[in-house]
């Protein structure tokens, strides 16, 4: 057994990501077996790493943000003249104000988790909370996000069998996934991973357009009737997994 950065092993137990834990470390909010912990001090697999109430107080500030992200906005840094789907989060645009009130200072450190391309549509999540980053997005993540795909085209008899099981991707054989047809030119998708423009690259390979794809839900949160371009923050009782 050998000694891991303390980081990487609060990341691996989704206590926050690698960048928070450094902060954390940096401020003496980090204890290895009850001892103050100092940057790139490393540990066994198997010691206690805990945090101090300061940094658990820090993450309970933390604000998660669901927003239905239209057609024509990128999903993070703006690019190519696009406009970037934070510009939407704004005190305008919020949704339901009841639970929480906006505050400029829940933009600093806003990340996307689980992008859209500039073509789709639907539930996009933002975070300042490394610990869910890593539970959407991360190589072992098991939640999972549902598409509604508008599609053009035939495919063959067995296509809709490759589509649930049989592909690869950038050398890579996809996870399993659940695709059904929801009636004539609607497919529905249920996925556990991310690969980018998986769902477009899917239906190519099966011989089909996309022509409409819209997220609806990732892992226990579901885009409901938020408004397109509207946002609102994750609920104090809301959970993916």
């Amino acid at each position: 057994m050998e000694k891991v950065r303390i980081s990487k092993l609060m990341s691996e137990r989704g206590m926050c990501s690698r960048r928070e834990a450094d902060a954390y470390i940096e401020r003496g909010w980090v204890k290895v077996d009850g001892k103050v912990a100092t940057l790139g001090t490393k540990a066994f697999p198997n010691q206690s790493i805990t945090l101090e109430k300061a940094a658990l107080a820090r993450q309970a500030q933390q604000v998660t943000i669901i927003l239905n992200k239209p057609v024509g906005y990128v999903s993070s840094q703006a690019e190519d003249g696009h406009k970037p789907a934070l510009n939407l989060i704004t005190p305008q645009n919020q949704f339901d104000k009841a639970h929480h009130k906006f505050e400029p200072g829940h933009l600093r450190g806003l990340a996307t988790a689980g992008r859209l391309d500039i073509e789709s549509q639907g539930l996009l999540v933002m975070t300042q909370d490394g610990r869910i980053a890593k539970q959407l997005i991360g190589e072992d993540s098991e939640v999972e996000k549902e598409y509604l795909v508008r599609v053009e085209g035939r495919m063959p008899s067995n296509g809709l069998q490759l589509l649930n099981h049989g592909l690869s991707l950038d050398g890579d054989l996809l996870r399993p996934a659940e695709v059904s047809w929801l009636n004539d030119d609607q497919l529905k998708f249920i996925l556990q991973e991310g690969k980018k423009r998986q769902i477009r690259r899917m239906c190519e390979m099966v011989g089909l357009k996309v022509v409409g794809l819209k997220r609806v839900r990732m892992g226990n949160v579901t885009l409901a009737d938020l408004p397109q371009g509207q946002w609102r923050y994750l609920k104090p009782f809301e959970r993916f997994l």
